[in-house]
């Protein structure tokens, strides 16, 4: 009788596991068919929709014993639609995410570690520091396969027109260059019209992985392996060059402070901000909306000390630890992920691939649309400075947000950011580090 118990128990466990996270069809007869995987997707473009649909179809032609089911997930709601499924045990096997969400997933242990199941051609095609981005204590939670520089868009006749250097990644305008052009391209632009746009209504991001390039790290690892915020230098130089351009020279507007990139658009393709730092991916968006006639380019954004680097939290392939076909979900990342595949997601995405191979793909290293200045800019990306970080999401909501955006639009000086930043946010750290 127990014996029976505990197979009927074991039973109805494998139903709910097959119920949540895909599972083994059965055929006419009873008999074990099919294996069922559920990717989540947060692929939004229509261009980067099709592309995943394409190859989840490909995958299931060529590959009839393990079936993937497309699911549409949403970027706005990942986080704690993740975090929801993984505590309600309906977590989807493969996971479309992006690396600095993988933090509290990883420590948690709701993530494979994927260090003995990844095939050695795709471990070798990453490069390491792409690899840094989703390595948290020893174990490796994510595939990281898309990456997006921050650039900056720009008017081409404006800029021409103005006389000033235009800059390239091979010589690229350091910050104080870059401030000056902002201050003397307003000039001869007229009354209402700005040099520089800053949509900054998610400013946590922007200022720490552009910050990269004046030597700011903002969190700091102690001898037992802790995050501690310190406020340097290098951290202010970027906050500084913007909260100066808003607030002193008035060549960027306080008006676009609380907006998201698409909101500045059109203010671009009229003529009133002749630039706007972006991700690389909003090129999309001004292929398909910029006026007839419009002309733009693709620039680096500035260089300090540290060069061209940057943060980056790459889009990144994870498996569910609960999942029970974690090598059918790998054979499927690898698929998913071989070069020439790798290539039509970052085009479907406008983004630039991992890959050391796709990155050597042609139709990468065209003018047309900035194609090459984004992947001259490939080598220089780094881990966003808080990937490693627990408790980053919170200290970003409530701490680091309002206190970048009242920097931003002037109404604290940088000694009172310094201050929130470090004193209101080594103890939410803290917190998550016990």
């Amino acid at each position: 009788m127990r014996g029976r118990a505990l197979t009927a128990a074991a039973a109805a466990l494998a139903l709910l596991l097959a119920g949540c996270f895909g599972g083994a069809e059965r055929d006419g007869d009873g008999r074990a068919g099919r294996v069922v995987l559920r990717f989540q997707s947060l692929a939004w473009q229509k261009e980067s929709v099709d592309a995943n649909k394409e190859l989840v179809a490909e995958w299931n032609a060529a590959h009839p014993g393990i079936r993937v089911e497309y699911v549409q997930g949403s970027w706005d709601s990942v986080h704690d639609q993740l975090l929801t499924s993984f505590e309600g045990g309906e977590a989807p096997d493969i996971i479309h995410d992006a690396s600095d969400d993988l933090a509290d997933f990883a420590y948690g242990g709701y993530l494979a570690d994927l260090r003995g199941l990844l095939p050695a051609r795709l471990k070798a095609d990453i490069p390491r520091r792409s690899w840094e981005t989703v390595t948290f204590g020893d174990g490796v939670y994510g595939v990281p396969f898309l990456q997006e520089p921050r650039v900056i868009m720009a008017n081409k006749k404006i800029l021409r027109s103005s006389g000033v250097r235009i800059p390239t990644p091979a010589r690229p305008w350091t910050w104080p260059e870059f401030r000056q052009v902002t201050k003397e391209l307003t000039a001869t632009m007229g009354k209402g019209r700005y040099a520089v746009a800053w949509p900054l209504k998610e400013p946590v991001s922007v200022s720490l992985n552009l910050g990269l390039s004046a030597g700011g790290r903002l969190f700091h690892r102690g001898d037992d392996g802790k995050a501690e915020i310190r406020f340097t230098d290098g951290d202010a130089v970027m906050p500084g060059t913007v909260h100066a351009q808003v607030n002193t020279d008035r060549s960027a507007p306080r008006g676009t402070l609380g907006m998201g990139g698409s909101d500045t658009l059109p203010g671009f393709f009229g003529g009133r901000y002749a630039m706007v730092p972006l991700g690389f991916s909003y090129r999309q968006q001004i292929v398909r909306q910029a006026p007839e006639g419009f002309e733009w380019m693709v620039l680096p954004a500035p260089a300090g000390d540290g060069g061209l680097a940057q943060g980056v939290s790459p889009q990144t392939l994870s498996i569910a630890e609960d999942s029970p076909y974690k090598k059918e979900a790998v054979r499927f990342i690898d698929f998913l992920l071989q070069p020439r595949n790798m290539v039509r997601l970052a085009r479907g995405d406008w983004m630039l691939p991992t890959g050391t191979e796709a990155l050597k793909d042609p139709s990468l290293h065209t003018a047309k649309d900035g194609w090459a200045t984004g992947v001259a800019l490939a080598k220089d990306l780094r881990p966003a400075p808080a990937q490693w970080v627990r408790g980053y999401p919170e200290w970003k909501d409530k701490v680091a947000t309002p206190a970048f955006q009242e920097f931003y639009s002037g109404a604290i000086d940088a000694r009172e950011l310094e201050k929130r930043l470090v004193d209101d946010g080594n103890p939410v750290l803290a917190r998550y580090q016990r």
